[in-house]
C-alpha cells in the first residue's frame, strides 16, 4: 500500500478523492480534540482503500475539503467504513448537515461475530491481524503545529489496518449468513436525526422526575438557552450550567437574580452579571409545556410489578445463554426495555419479534414468558428444555 505524505494542498487532495472514488470501499478516521469546545475541533482525516492511504490536514491554510466532503456524504457507490464511528460521523455532519451513506462500523459488525458488544480498535486489529498497534501517540494534542511523522504514522494507521481487516470481516459474515442482522444498526448510525442538535430538543437529554408542565417547561426555556450560550461561546454546555443544577432551576426557580447566588453550581458573580441576567430572562419567560410535548407515561412499558420483574429477570439469562450459544453480543440480539416489555405483556412493536432477532431469540423468549420453555442444568449446563418434553 503506498502511504502518501500528510496533504495540506487543494490539487493533491482533490487527486486523491478522484482515485478514491472509484474503489468500493474507503476506511476512514479523524483525529479530533472537543475537551475544552462545544463544536469538536476536527484535527486530521485519515482516509484508505486497499491501494493508497493519506492523512489530511484540515487545518492547513487554503485547503479546499469539497472533494472529501463530496466522497463522504454524496458519493453513494463508495461504502465508508469506520470503526466505532458515531463522533467521527458526528463530525462529518456537523461539517456537511449529511453522514455518510453507505457505511459500515466494524464495531457494530464485531458483535454479530461474537467479540463482544465494545470491541476497542486495538483489540480488534490484534484478533485478526496480529498486530499490536503502538498507543504511544494516543493523547496527542492534535491540534497542535506541525504534526510529526510519528504521529502522522499512528494517525494513519488507523486506516490501513482497518482496510486489511474489513474484507476478512465482510467474508465471514459472509460466510455465517450474518450480515443482514447488521443492516438496522448501520441504518441506525447513518440517521442523519442522531447527529441533528436542536436547542428546542435539548431538555430531553436532562433527566428529571416528574411531569409537571410548569416545572418542563422552564426546563425546556434553560436547556436552550444552555445550548445556545454554550454554543456562542464554544465551550461545552456542562461549563455553562451542569445538569444537575439546571433540573434544580426549573424545579426550583429563583425569584430574583440575586438569589441566583444561593444556587448549588453557580459562581456567585452570576447574581449580578449578564449571564445571570439572560438566565433569569429565559426563567421569566418561560411557559409551560404543551400537553403534546409531555413525555409519555411509557404506555408500552407497564409496570412489571414483582413477578413480572422475575419475569424479565428470566428473559435476561434466556438472552445470556443464547448470545453463548450462537456467539453473538447480547444488544445485538435484545436490549434490556423490549425484554421487560415483553414480560409486561406486550406483543406488538418490539424488534426482538421480528425478523431474525425473531428467530434466533425473540421466538424462545416468547415461549418462556408463555410458559413453553424453561431451564435445566445438565452436566453442569445451563440449557433450555421444552416444557412439554420433560412432561413427556
Amino acid at each position: 500500500m503506498h502511504v502518501h505524505s500528510l496533504i495540506t494542498d487543494s490539487a493533491t487532495l482533490a487527486n486523491l478523492c478522484a482515485r478514491l472514488s472509484e474503489a468500493p470501499f474507503i476506511t476512514v478516521d479523524t483525529e479530533f480534540m472537543r475537551e475544552s469546545t462545544y463544536w469538536p475541533e476536527l484535527c486530521l482525516i485519515q482516509i484508505a482503500d486497499t491501494q493508497e492511504a493519506a492523512a489530511i490536514d484540515p487545518k492547513a491554510p487554503g485547503l479546499d475539503m469539497t472533494p472529501l466532503l463530496d466522497l463522504l456524504v454524496n458519493n453513494d457507490a463508495v461504502l465508508k467504513v469506520f470503526h466505532a464511528g458515531g463522533q467521527d460521523i458526528e463530525i462529518i455532519y456537523n461539517l456537511t448537515g449529511k453522514t455518510p451513506h453507505p457505511l459500515f462500523d466494524t464495531q457494530i459488525a464485531a458483535m454479530a461475530l461474537g467479540q463482544g458488544e465494545q470491541i476497542g480498535y486495538s483489540n480488534l486489529v490484534d484478533s485478526w491481524l496480529g498486530i499490536q498497534v503502538d498507543k504511544g501517540a494516543r493523547f496527542t494534542d492534535w491540534s497542535r503545529r506541525p504534526l510529526d511523522q510519528r504521529q502522522v504514522d499512528y494517525a494513519i494507521g488507523d486506516v490501513t489496518h482497518l482496510s486489511a481487516i474489513f474484507p476478512q470481516m465482510l467474508e465471514r459474515l459472509r460466510k455465517t449468513g450474518r450480515g443482514a442482522w447488521l443492516d438496522q444498526e448501520m441504518e441506525r448510525l447513518a440517521d442523519p436525526a442522531h447527529y441533528a442538535n436542536d436547542p428546542d430538543c435539548a431538555w430531553k437529554r436532562v433527566r428529571v422526575s416528574g411531569r409537571k408542565p410548569d416545572m418542563l417547561g422552564r426546563l425546556k426555556a434553560l436547556a436552550r438557552w444552555r445550548e445556545l450560550e454554550a454554543q456562542a461561546k464554544d465551550l461545552p454546555r456542562g461549563r455553562i450550567v451542569k445538569d444537575e443544577t439546571l433540573a434544580d432551576l426549573a424545579g426550583h426557580p429563583p425569584r430574583k437574580q440575586a438569589d441566583l447566588a444561593k444556587v448549588r453550581g453557580l459562581s456567585a458573580t452570576w447574581a449580578s452579571n449578564d449571564i445571570g441576567g439572560r438566565l433569569m430572562e429565559t426563567l421569566e419567560a418561560a411557559t409551560p409545556l404543551d400537553a403534546d410535548e409531555l413525555p409519555a407515561r411509557d404506555d408500552r412499558k407497564p409496570g412489571l410489578g414483582r413477578e413480572g420483574s422475575l419475569v424479565a429477570d428470566l428473559l435476561k439469562l434466556l438472552l445470556k445463554i443464547r448470545a453463548r450459544d450462537i456467539d453473538v453480543a447480547p444488544r445485538l440480539l435484545a436490549r434490556s426495555d423490549d425484554l421487560e416489555m415483553l414480560a409486561a405483556g406486550v406483543r406488538s412493536g418490539l424488534s426482538v419479534l421480528e425478523g431474525w432477532r425473531f428467530e434466533q431469540f425473540g421466538r424462545d423468549a416468547l415461549d418462556l414468558v408463555e410458559g413453553r420453555l424453561g431451564f435445566v442444568v445438565k452436566a453442569g449446563r445451563l440449557k433450555m428444555v421444552r416444557t412439554e418434553d420433560e412432561v413427556a
